[in-house]
């Protein structure tokens, strides 16, 4: 079983690609989605990209893993992404983080928790559940304070335009 890894200091590697992620992040907060950006590499490529769209097509599951795992399976033709990582800008949900186990990612580094729905260590961790016929190895705290940022300032203009 893989281990759970929290804030690794991380090589240059991880910030790159956590700094697409958050360029992700950036384009659901400018549609008025909530900012989570989410990034698929495999080989040192980015195969699949996502941002939150939740709003914009009226469905609950477009969250960004969601749809750069099915970029990413479009991208490789393959269904799993076991030589794989995602970055991505908030630790995924329990329908992300299945997801996440079901495609068998083989690495996710996470930029901030998530308290209240966090499926990646924070309140559960189906991630790594060692019942699930895969588990998946964890890094959490890459480019944290930039991601924690992005959601605290997203929030705050959404409560002051009500």
């Amino acid at each position: 079983m893989a281990t759970h890894v929290s804030h690794v200091f991380p090589d240059m590697t991880h910030y790159h690609y956590m700094k697409q992620a958050l360029s992700e992040a950036d384009k659901a907060a400018e549609s008025g989605e909530i900012p989570v950006g989410a990034v698929v590499v495999h080989n040192n490529r980015i195969i699949g990209r996502g941002h939150n769209q939740v709003e914009l097509l009226t469905d609950p599951t477009a969250h960004a893993e969601m749809i750069a795992l099915s970029s990413a399976f479009g991208s490789l033709n393959e269904k799993y992404l076991q030589e794989c990582t995602m970055y991505v800008t908030l630790e995924p949900c329990p329908m992300c983080a299945g997801a996440l186990v079901w495609a068998k990612i083989g690495r996710l580094v996470i930029a901030a928790q998530d308290e209240k729905a966090g499926a990646c260590g924070s309140i559960f961790n189906i991630a790594q559940h060692p019942v699930l016929n895969h588990q998946i190895e964890v890094i959490h705290g890459v480019m944290e304070q930039e991601s924690e940022l992005l959601l605290r300032k997203f929030f705050k203009d959404l409560r002051s335009k009500k």
